[in-house]
């Protein structure tokens, strides 16, 4: 008998058919991977089996047992879900975020010893080791995952839920918590691991099931699957990636000699520390790191957003000594931010509008140079959205109403038509599906060849490996000497994203 059993579940949201009679089962010790586009209905499906939503048909076993509707029968019934995004009390320890409601409201006071005991043989028993009186804030993000998983361990899951687990771990923290995950399939835990890496899907689970608009449309083996036949089953037809070819480097269009910048107010106190690159025409330069080391910072300086304290920044042979968004646009400098929804686009304005930003801050598209030329406005937008694939009702639609891969390829319209001659792409295919991630890889790559320098940022190794013509690693504000993206294995590459840098912080031994 099936561990858990999922029989035609279907959910609308007004006139939107977010899952359409899906039906799915899992056994106890198996790690099933769930695949599909955003938008397909995989957020939807998790949310009705853990209790968020109802199912307005089909119903949820477990073990044979009808589950109710809610969150607390899901929990009761051994349904456990880690979120991409840690819920962790920073301030307390790890024992205490583990048994964190998991004691009555009554009890005189926590049994610290049988807890603390308790903790100590799931640690031994699963591979998950960890200091339990250690402050939460003091702990890695591998270590955090760790946590995470043990306090849905602690509770007696039989059924666990990962969302996106590697979003923010190196590769060796990754194949720690694959290993963990496999040991823990072997005593008998049900995995349902979402993720939009193929190749972490055909290293960790045994079954992958790939939804569609809405549909589950077919299931396969893992050990029967590549990562083409993955890809083909998510967006319907076969995806065509970008090659890379060797170019010869054109002239430095950026050159930061020795910048160092002060902590943004109110942010994360990440300073750049004596950073030193360059990036020339016809180049990709990959920045790795694990998230919150500074790539974001150095995102910012290189879009005008912050200001350096200390070094001399150069574009296109010119000293920068005081920049902004605006005069770095207008000297051809094209940004695609990392938070898509709140920094790529004005979520409330037509789409027509949101793709004449880099046109208007050139004075282009006006009357006189004030007024809007609102008929050319919208004759461009239409040209854009027919160019690059923008799949929406019209140019009068609002723009957060788009996909997250739509709103990526609004981003790419309206900056790369303008031919800039310095790009700094920050995540650029974070969180889309693969479709979506060839199309903005290969309008990367077009740019590179037509002679445009760029800079990409990602947290995803296997990404900048394809990508990227040489590497550069950031660690806390800190970063490495560049080096040619085949020169390194991940293993080598992973260890300097851990603080593995050199006695200086500045480079590798």
């Amino acid at each position: 008998m099936p561990v858990l059993e999922l029989n035609n579940i279907s959910k609308r949201f007004g006139n939107l058919l977010a899952n359409e009679n899906i039906s799915l089962a899992l056994d106890a010790g198996e790690i099933v991977a769930l695949l599909g586009e955003n938008g397909a209905g995989k957020t939807t499906l998790m949310n009705i089996l853990f209790g968020h939503y109802s199912a307005d048909e089909g119903w949820i076993k477990v073990n044979g047992e009808i589950l109710p509707n809610h969150t607390e029968a899901a929990i009761n019934a051994g349904i456990g879900m880690v979120h991409q995004h840690f819920t962790l009390a920073d301030n307390l320890s790890v024992m205490e975020n583990i048994v964190l409601g998991t004691e009555s409201l009554f009890a005189w006071r926590q049994d610290r010893a049988k807890a603390s005991k308790r903790l100590e043989n799931l640690s031994h028993e699963f591979g998950l080791e960890i200091d339990a009186q250690k402050q939460v804030s003091e702990l890695t993000v591998g270590e955090r995952q760790r946590v995470e998983i043990l306090k849905a361990i602690y509770r007696d899951v039989k059924i666990l839920i990962l969302d996106e687990p590697t979003a923010v771990l190196t590769p060796q923290e990754t194949e720690k918590l694959f290993s963990s995950l496999k040991d823990l399939s072997k005593k008998g835990l049900t995995i349902i691991f979402i993720t939009h890496k193929l190749h972490e899907i055909l290293s960790v689970t045994d079954r992958v099931a790939v939804l569609r608009r809405g549909k589950l449309v077919g299931e396969v083996l893992t050990k029967e699957a590549d990562k083409n036949i993955l890809s083909e089953m998510m967006v319907g037809h076969k995806v065509s990636y970008p090659s890379k070819k060797n170019q010869q480097y054109g002239d430095i269009v950026v050159e930061l000699d020795n910048i160092s910048t002060v902590g943004e107010k109110g942010e994360s106190s990440v300073q750049l520390h004596n950073i030193t690159l360059q990036v020339r025409s016809h180049q990709i330069l990959g920045i790795v790191g694990v998230s919150g080391n500074g790539q974001l910072q150095l995102a910012r300086l290189l879009s005008g957003m912050i200001q350096h304290n200390s070094g001399t920044m150069n574009l296109f042979g010119n000293t920068i000594e005081k920049n902004s968004p605006l005069s770095m646009i207008r000297q051809g400098v094209a940004r695609i931010p990392e938070d898509r929804h709140t920094e790529g686009i004005v979520g409330e304005m037509k789409l027509w509008e949101n793709l004449i930003g880099e046109r208007l801050s050139l004075n282009q598209m006006t009357h006189f140079g004030c007024c809007i030329d609102k008929k050319s406005a919208i004759q461009h937008s239409e040209q854009l959205i027919d160019d690059f694939d923008i799949r929406c009702s019209g140019t009068n639609a609002q723009a957060n109403l788009l996909s997250g891969g739509n709103i990526q390829k609004l981003i790419l319209a309206r900056t790369l038509t303008q031919n800039p001659g310095f790009i700094v792409a920050n995540q650029p295919v974070r969180g889309l599906d693969e479709g979506s991630i060839a199309y903005v890889q290969t309008q990367l790559m077009d740019a590179r060849n037509r002679g445009a320098g760029i800079l990409l940022i990602s947290t995803d190794i296997d990404e900048l490996l394809t990508m990227c013509d040489d590497l550069m690693v950031m660690c806390d504000g800190y970063i490495s000497k560049v080096f040619k993206a085949e020169s390194k294995s991940i293993s080598e590459i992973g260890l300097m994203m851990a603080g593995q840098l050199g006695t200086d912080n500045t480079s590798i031994n």
